[in-house]
């Protein structure tokens, strides 16, 4: 395909997603079925153009004065790739396949796509109605937040360690030019192309040999500041498909018990080959059983409980700029009460003298500190460890991330543009003994 079929392409794809409410990446899949003539590097530089317009939908929309799909990508190509009007009209020149050509009206905003007199939600492309979340947490920081949430995200591996060493699994990798992470030890980070096409990576000896995991620095991050230690008892209480779980028996050298449980027992399902890929040993997955109360042994007995808690994901928004423009107010009223309920559950398995590590891919106040401080209102007992002497866990990486992230008496939040990882908030508390 042409680059100007591809554009072509995607505006049709975009149109197919504002007529039908449904996730980008079921659309894409959708159209590569029933185009069968794209190649994988046609569909691959399709999707690019689509997520990156959903990323800079806001902006793009307000240049063009327009929300219709060939609009939208017509600003992106201005706004996000930097095409002058001249290039952008190469490719939209009406040849076959080709969108049709540039309007005056179109080559007039194109010409001079300026956003300087937009609102901050639209220099920053997130929702209007999350502006006054994100201004409390980022002040007058905030648009350049956004901005940084609207680029691209690099793809980040984690280190298996019980299987190899970062310069061994970076010397596997050598051909894809991984660069160690800036904080967490075990991180990798490939820069994507041009397109934003990821190597198949699940693909590479390494990861077949779980010597590898796909993982954002940040929620490496996480599972090392939350400082799972060799020989102890830890609860993973909302497990997922068990990316910490993983690291954490990775961080335990194997040793002690890790018990792995999440209340839908689908989330769970990856876990299992996962964990015999990657030569774990010491983790029992606890499936939900209706009623049965499977985690009723473990009150009071716990070292350390996770809660990698269900949120509205606004730190990954790199990732899923989708999900930017489908999150709504409902949603967040439904995590939060979510996440409410499930933190003090998880107070119930804490031993005295124990930790409780609070992990969200929220930006948002309400669902990290406010979480924080409301659960120490219910639960005296619980205070947070100081974000200066949690992130000792990392070694000396640990400080320069203590003065990079946003830190405050809850916990410490990561962000892109403040350290180069998706938005993660991450807060350890201490029951006392």
């Amino acid at each position: 395909m042409t680059p100007a079929a591809r554009i072509s392409a995607a505006i049709e794809i975009l149109a197919a997603l504002a007529a039908r409410s449904r996730p980008v990446a079921d659309t894409l899949k959708d159209w590569g079925l029933s185009h069968r003539f794209a190649g994988s590097g046609d569909r691959a530089a399709i999707a690019g153009l689509v997520y990156d317009t959903l990323r800079r939908r806001a902006s793009a929309a307000a240049v063009m004065g327009s929300e219709a799909p060939r609009a939208l990508v017509l600003g992106m190509l201005a706004t996000l790739r930097g095409l002058d009007v001249a290039a952008i009209a190469r490719y939209a020149d009406g040849s076959r396949f080709a969108p049709a050509p540039l309007s005056a009206d179109e080559e007039a905003r194109l010409a001079n796509p300026s956003l300087a007199d937009a609102p901050p939600f639209v220099r920053g492309d997130y929702p209007q109605w999350l502006h006054a979340s994100l201004r409390h947490v980022f002040g007058e920081d905030v648009v350049a937040e956004g901005q940084a949430l609207a680029a691209r995200a690099p793809l980040d591996l984690r280190v298996n360690s019980l299987k190899a060493t970062p310069e061994a699994a970076r010397a596997a990798l050598s051909h894809l030019n991984p660069e160690p992470g800036r904080y967490s030890p075990l991180a990798l980070r490939i820069v994507l192309d041009a397109d934003g096409k990821a190597p198949p990576v699940s693909a590479e000896p390494a990861f077949l040999h779980g010597e590898v995991e796909v993982q954002d620095e940040g929620s490496q991050i996480a599972a090392i500041l939350a400082q799972p230690l060799p020989g102890t008892q830890v609860l993973d209480l909302c497990a997922g498909a068990g990316g910490k779980t993983l690291e954490f028996a990775a961080l335990m050298d194997n040793k002690g018990q890790i018990y792995a449980h999440d209340a839908d027992i689908r989330r769970l399902k990856p876990l299992h080959e996962r964990l015999t890929r990657a030569g774990v040993r010491n983790v029992q997955v606890r499936s939900p059983r209706g009623a049965e109360p499977v985690l009723a042994d473990l009150e009071g007995h716990m070292d350390l409980v996770l809660v990698d808690a269900p949120c509205t994901g606004t730190g990954t928004w790199r990732r899923n700029p989708d999900a930017k423009w489908r999150v709504r107010p409902g949603a967040l009223a439904q995590r939060t009460a979510e996440q409410a309920k499930i933190l003090e559950e998880a107070t119930q398995y804490v031993k005295p003298g124990g930790r409780l590590a609070y992990v969200t891919c929220s930006l948002l106040d309400e669902e990290n500190g406010a979480q924080i401080r409301a659960l120490m209102a219910k639960c005296p007992d619980f205070a947070p460890i100081p974000p200066a002497e949690t992130v000792l866990a990392l070694g000396t990486p640990g400080l320069a991330l203590k003065d990079a992230a946003l830190a405050s008496r809850e916990g410490l939040l990561l962000t892109p543009r403040r350290t180069g990882t998706d938005g993660f908030f991450v807060s350890v508390l201490r029951r006392a003994v």
